[in-house]
């Protein structure tokens, strides 16, 4: 079971805080030795009592005074980097409190907020206006700042939405658009041979034979036709 945390006081009762006194210093006697057995380092423990005349110091007074002569020379800003007193402690701890007081407030006042914000949305307290109306400056300037947030952040929202829609439906109709493309056509390179034969289709007079293309030619070249006549057709006048 967790040990219940202790209240940092002044303790009234006298013997309770000399049984307390007692108890602390033996176990702040213990602590400095586990600290100087565990990192090495050299440490020195000197307690005053009220009712003792002399201090308690660990581990003996001739090395708590060569602890203490080492630290003596060092720079005064050194000495007191790490330094701290009573009053320091307390001021140290007055202004963690009150950070803690600020950040109280704080989500108080958020709660109080979003109260008074599902007050009026409910038409609670005799509608929005009547709750609004009852409520003070500063409760309503911290509504108008939340009501403005929650806007941004919805419209933000909505921002995003709409950009991962048309993001969807561009990706959705480029897809079908290479669905319904057809795919480029990509011509074989022909071998000679059917390039001669494709050839020989469009020049039918190649498939001739040899006797048939001579007697052709011959029967162009008869000395009497018209056409290899030079004066033709100025000779048929004269």
């Amino acid at each position: 079971m967790a040990r219940k945390k202790l209240k940092l006081a002044w303790i009234t009762n006298d013997s309770t805080r000399r049984a307390t006194f007692k108890k602390r210093r033996k176990g702040l006697m213990k602590k400095a030795s586990e600290l100087a057995t565990l990192c090495d380092v050299k440490a020195c423990v000197i307690v005053y009592a009220p009712q003792e005349p002399h201090p308690e110091v660990w581990p003996s007074v001739a090395e708590a005074t060569r602890v203490l002569a080492r630290f003596k020379s060092l720079p005064e800003m050194e000495q007191s980097k790490k330094m701290m007193n009573q009053e320091a402690f307390l001021r140290q701890r007055a202004a963690k409190l009150r950070e803690q007081h600020r950040k109280q407030e704080r989500e108080n006042l958020d709660l109080e907020t979003a109260l008074l914000m599902r007050r009026g949305l409910a038409g609670r307290s005799g509608g929005a206006v009547a709750g609004l109306a009852e409520a003070e400056f500063e409760a309503v300037t911290s509504l108008a700042w939340m009501v403005e947030t929650k806007v941004k952040l919805v419209r933000e929202r909505m921002e995003q939405v709409r950009n991962q829609h048309v993001q969807v439906v561009d990706h959705r109709y480029k897809a079908e658009e290479r669905s319904v493309r057809p795919a480029p056509v990509v011509e074989r390179e022909k071998a000679p041979a059917e390039a001669g034969n494709e050839l020989s289709t469009w020049f039918p007079e190649d498939n001739i034979g040899a006797s048939e293309r001579s007697l052709m030619f011959d029967s162009y070249m008869e000395h009497g036709s018209q056409w290899f006549d030079v004066f033709f057709p100025f000779n048929s006048c004269l």
